[in-house]
Parts: structure tokens; sequence; C-alpha cells
């Protein structure tokens, strides 16, 4: 008589074989997730130097009220504009924070100007890898 199905051996190398490829899907998947959340940020930080710009344009000055998103519209970054100080008054920072699970992305926290100047802050990646 001819059984049908599975052995226990067989089921344990699908397992086995399944594992192994998740162990490497995963940690490639996530990276590419951070890089996604990454390109959010700088198309946030790039979108509030322009409105920053908009407003010296209209006011002569960064200083004000400038409306920019607290967060990227996922809420992995958030957005903080330090607009000159009376001895600087023509110039302004945003920075973009890690937050939630991007806490942990290597590239930190992504920094522009208004000389258009881009840098990173807190991560192992310097500015060329990350921006």
């Amino acid at each position: 008589m001819k059984t049908r199905g599975f052995t226990l051996i067989e089921l344990m190398i699908v397992v086995a074989v399944l594992a192994i490829i998740a162990s490497i899907a995963y940690p490639s998947y996530r990276e590419q997730m951070r890089k996604t959340y990454r390109s959010e940020a700088k198309a946030a930080l790039m979108d509030a130097a322009a409105k920053a710009e908009r407003h010296y344009t209209q006011f002569g000055n960064y200083g004000g009220t400038i409306p920019i998103p607290a967060t990227t519209e996922n809420g992995y970054y958030s957005i903080n504009l330090a607009a000159g100080t009376s001895a600087r008054p023509q110039t302004f920072t945003i920075t973009a924070t890690r937050a939630g699970t991007q806490v942990a992305d290597e590239c930190g926290n992504f920094v522009i100007d208004q000389a258009q100047s881009k840098t990173v802050t807190g991560g192992s990646l310097g500015a060329t890898e990350c921006w």
C-alpha cells in the first residue's frame, strides 16, 4: 500500500529553507524601508527650505511663522526650523530628527541651511553616503 503525504524530515527541510530565506530577506527589507524613510525626510527638508526662501523673498528675513510640517508624512522624522538670530538674521537651519523605528538608522539626522549645505548629525555615515 502506497501512502501519500510529507514526512517529518521533508517538512523540517522546507522550514529550514524558509528560515534561511527569511533571515536574508528581512534585513534587506528593513534597509530598503529605512532608505524610503530617508527619502521622505530629504523631500520634507527641501520643501521646508523652499518655504523658508519664499518667506525670505516676501519679508526679507527667515524669522516669523513659516508653515512647515512638524513631522514627515509617515512620522519617522520630526522637522525643526531654527531661524537666524538677531546677530545673523539672514540664516536658517532645518533639521530632520529621527523618530520611531528610524532611530536605528545609521545615517543620523539630516540638516540643511540657507546656503543649501546638506549635512548629517548623530549617525555613523557621512553626508555623501546619506544625501
